[in-house]
């Protein structure tokens, strides 16, 4: 493997070294406004060295795979000038088997990424021709080279398809976007459903229904659930536990959430977009529980900041990030939280999430994408109005979590989730 040789090279002067190869090649098709705007293709290689020297961490990265002896020359440079080293390579173990390779993606080919876009946006001018539609559907193939100076070495190959439709629906001075959109690491993607998916918001839309301000129920599809995703990927991360930034540092084994929320964060599941066997510090993946029956249970720590912790790597190298978010179901099926709120809102996208400090779990938000909920009936979309209140507040004030969930991003398993109350503010 060329690692090996990036190993040798920079052991001459280095008490540890860890590199990686990646390289990816990518097809990419896009409609916009009803037309076929553009299909492409890229490859891309990137090396990657990290190195120990006297204590202190050098990185560097070079796209040129003729620049080798270069880019190890640079990482010792940069030692000079790093951050103590606060962990060591971790040497050979046993990893998990997960699957993230489908040689079906590589048959796909540009022409049927073509058809495929155009048959999505078939079946939403079916519905209604009035739309303006986009599309965009991507493919990539990719392959990973990973070694250290401890032993540690491995190979992998992966594969990720992405598709999605979006429209944009113009009345008077109104206007209304909606689309769906799937991605992991598998071919089979049901494109029709993507496709039905959007015609259903589009429908939900027909009509304009006004909302009062208030503290109101909020029902978060799992398309919105990022309004109280946000704060936990950050609260959760090591580093700012460390650094005394997160709400919850010092809470493990504490109540933070309802009994009824539970949370992990999982590698392992075949064909997510975050799965593997090891994270990008060689460290093998494993699954973690985060939230347990609104129990704190554990942070998320890298090499390095569980180093400076004092504890060791959960495999969320690097960054203290996690990898496929799971929020498990509950007992409510989707259908009974709406017949079940009087008056209230349901929300599939905001804008303006993360401005401010969302580490605290403060937001408000633009509704870009909800409809009102009126005597136990979704009766139409509503215009105009904020959302706001407190993420961690939020979660102890769960009524109820879905019986069923669903891929978002290609990275998280979420099911919908009622809030007893937010903030709702209508102009």
């Amino acid at each position: 493997m060329i690692v090996d040789g990036l190993i040798k090279k920079g052991m001459e002067k280095a008490q540890g070294v860890q590199a990686s190869l990646n390289r990816s090649e990518s097809d990419h098709v896009s409609f916009e406004n009803d037309k076929l705007k553009a299909v492409k293709s890229s490859q891309g290689t990137t090396v990657s060295v990290k190195v120990i020297v006297d204590g202190k961490i050098g990185l560097s990265h070079t796209t040129d795979i003729a620049d080798l002896d270069g880019v190890v020359e640079r990482a010792l440079d940069a030692a000079a000038f790093g951050s103590p080293a606060h962990f060591s390579f971790p040497g050979p173990q046993e990893p998990p088997e997960v699957k993230i390779y489908d040689p079906a993606v590589l048959d796909v080919s540009k022409g049927e990424m073509v058809d495929l876009g155009k048959e999505m946006m078939a079946v939403v001018k079916d519905y209604n021709p009035e739309i303006l539609l986009g599309s965009s559907l991507t493919k990539v193939v990719g392959a990973n080279e990973f070694a250290n100076s401890a032993g540690t070495r491995f190979t992998s190959e992966r594969t990720q398809f992405r598709l999605g439709v979006q429209g944009q629906l113009v009345r008077g001075t109104d206007i209304l976007w909606a689309g769906d959109s799937f991605g992991w690491r598998r071919r089979e993607i049901d494109h029709m459903a993507v496709a039905r998916k959007a015609v259903k918001l589009f429908q939900m839309a027909e009509n304009i229904a006004p909302i009062r301000s208030g503290n109101l129920p909020v029902i978060l599809a799992p398309e919105a659930m990022n309004v109280l995703l946000l704060a936990l990927h950050m609260g959760l991360n090591g580093k700012n536990v460390f650094l005394g930034a997160s709400p919850v540092a010092g809470n493990l084994g504490k109540q933070i959430a309802d009994k009824v929320f539970s949370m992990k964060d999982d590698p392992l599941i075949d064909y997510g977009m975050g799965s593997g066997s090891f994270d990008a510090e060689g460290v093998p993946h494993q699954v973690t529980p985060l939230i347990v029956n609104g129990v704190l249970k554990n942070f998320l720590y890298d090499l390095d900041t569980a180093g400076r912790a004092g504890t060791r790597s959960t495999g969320n190298g690097v960054g203290c990030g996690p990898t496929n978010l799971v929020v498990e179901t509950g007992e409510t099926p989707y259908e009974d939280m709406i017949r079940g709120v009087d008056e209230g809102l349901l929300v599939y996208d905001v804008l303006g999430l993360g401005q401010g400090n969302p580490i605290s779990g403060e937001f408000s938000v633009n509704v870009h994408l909800g409809y009102k909920i009126e005597n136990g009936e979704v009766v139409g979309r509503v215009k105009d109005v904020m959302l706001a209140g407190n993420s961690y507040d939020a979660l102890k004030n769960i009524s109820a979590v879905g019986n069923k969930a669903e891929w978002v991003g290609g990275s998280m398993i979420l099911p919908p989730v009622q809030i007893g109350t937010l903030s709702v503010i209508a102009k």
